[in-house]
Formats: C-alpha cells, structure tokens, sequence
C-alpha cells in the first residue's frame, strides 16, 4: 500500500520545552493510526505540525505526496481535518456551514450540493440541517465538524477526538465509518484519542508518545500482547501506562 502520511524527525520547541522530539511516523493507504500520549507529551501540538497550522522548527512533513513545507495549499486539500473543539460559525445553519465549506473546496453548484448532502447522510446530520450550530449538543457538533473533514473525499484524514461527547450509539456509528473509510476507501487516518477502547476497536496501529517521542508504534493486538502479568482492567490501559511511565522498553529497543 501507498504511503500517504510521511512524517521524519519532526522537532518543535517553545522556549525551553521541547515540545516535539524527532518526531517520525508513516501511515500507508488502508491504515487508522491510534494517536496517543499523556497529558504533556506533544500529542496536539504533533497533530498541529501535520496539518500544517504550525511550523516545526525541522523536520518534513508528506500527505499524500506532497511536501507540506513546499505546496501547503496543495497537500492540504489532499487532507480532512477534524481540530478539536466545535466548528467556526456558530450563527451558521448546518447546511449552510457544509455548503459555504463545500464552496470553500472549489465545489460550486449542483456539486457542492451533492457533496453536503452525501455528508450530512453519512454522518446522519439530517435531523439537525436547519439548526444553528450554536444550539447544538457538544456531539452533535463534533459530527458536524467529522461531516466538514470528509466533505470532499480526501485520501489523508487527520481526526482529533472524533468520539468526543458522543453517545454510545453515535460512538458506535463513526467508529464504524471510519474504519469502512480505512479498510474499504483506502484512505490513511491518524486518530487521536484518550479512548484506550477506541484503538482496540478501530485502529490498525498505535502509536504512543512521551515526552516528545514515539516509545511505542505496535498493533493493538501486539500491544495488549505486552500488558504486564496480573495487569487489572483493560490490557492496552496497563501496557499505556507503563510506557508511559518508562517501566516498558521503547519502541525498537
């Protein structure tokens, strides 16, 4: 399979933090990514680099093809972004924030509305299309903010939190979309979460960082496969902290 997230020795300081720490992770066509770290350890400000909202100080960053650095403009229409927290535009309408994100696509006409329509389907937003987004749940707002990522079909999605503040069925809804979008489109997923349970049911690889570096990039199943003996609860929960508290080797070592 195609790589389509090419990320190498990404590197990000403020002041005397270092935020990011030779950072380096690829994600072929096919594959969801579990994204996961601790509080602290550069989890967001990684995501921030990879979708280009924020300049590493070195390191390259690839989507689909197409380095970050030299055409932006370009490999950021070759991606879908869901950032944490509710969509811009809250006097908006539904329809109207997925049309004028349609248009802001290059999408015009009976194509832009092909395009929202077929999102707000896939998303099941059809109850909510003429609310503002002010008056909606917290889930309901992240579906929006999923609808608008995958609005116009790229290969490369980066979803910060998808699952956030949805109920168990709607959970149970996208996680099922996105891993038909992985397996059955072909498309390369990076998903960060906190949600230990949503890497064993959705991800095809976790990778774990700490204090600004990868410790871990394993299957769920290899992972859980590390759980320390008489480990209580979730096996990946065990396995998470003791990397995380350096009582797990790191990754390739």
């Amino acid at each position: 399979m195609a790589t389509l997230i090419e990320a190498k020795d990404l590197r990000k300081r403020f002041g005397a933090i270092q935020a990011v720490d030779g950072i380096s992770l690829s994600v072929s066509a096919g594959e969801v990514l579990g994204f996961l770290g601790p509080n602290g350890a550069g989890k967001s400000t990684t995501m921030r680099v990879l979708t280009g909202f924020l300049q590493a100080d070195s390191g390259s960053v690839q989507l689909a093809g197409v380095a970050l650095d030299v055409d932006p403009l370009e490999a950021r229409r070759r991606m879908g972004y869901l950032p944490e927290g509710a969509p811009a535009y809250p006097d908006m309408t539904v329809r109207d924030f997925l049309m004028f994100i349609a248009q802001a696509r290059g999408f015009l006409g009976s194509e832009a509305r092909h395009r929202v329509e077929e999102a707000i389907e896939r998303i099941h937003l059809q109850q909510v299309v003429g609310q503002t987004i002010d008056t909606l749940s917290k889930g309901f707002k992240r579906r929006v903010g999923l609808a608008q990522a995958i609005l116009h079909d790229p290969p490369v999605l980066i979803l910060d939190e998808p699952t956030d503040g949805l109920d168990p069925n709607q959970k149970y809804e996208v996680r099922n979309l996105i891993s038909e979008m992985g397996a059955s489109q072909g498309k390369a997923i990076v998903l960060s979460t906190h949600i230990l349970e949503e890497v064993e049911a959705v991800c095809t690889r976790a990778v774990i960082i700490n204090k600004g570096k990868v410790v871990v990039d394993e299957t769920p199943e290899r992972l859980v496969a590390r759980a320390p003996e008489g480990s209580g609860g979730s096996a990946l929960d065990a396995v998470f902290r003791s990397v995380t508290s350096g009582d797990l080797e790191e990754a390739g070592q």
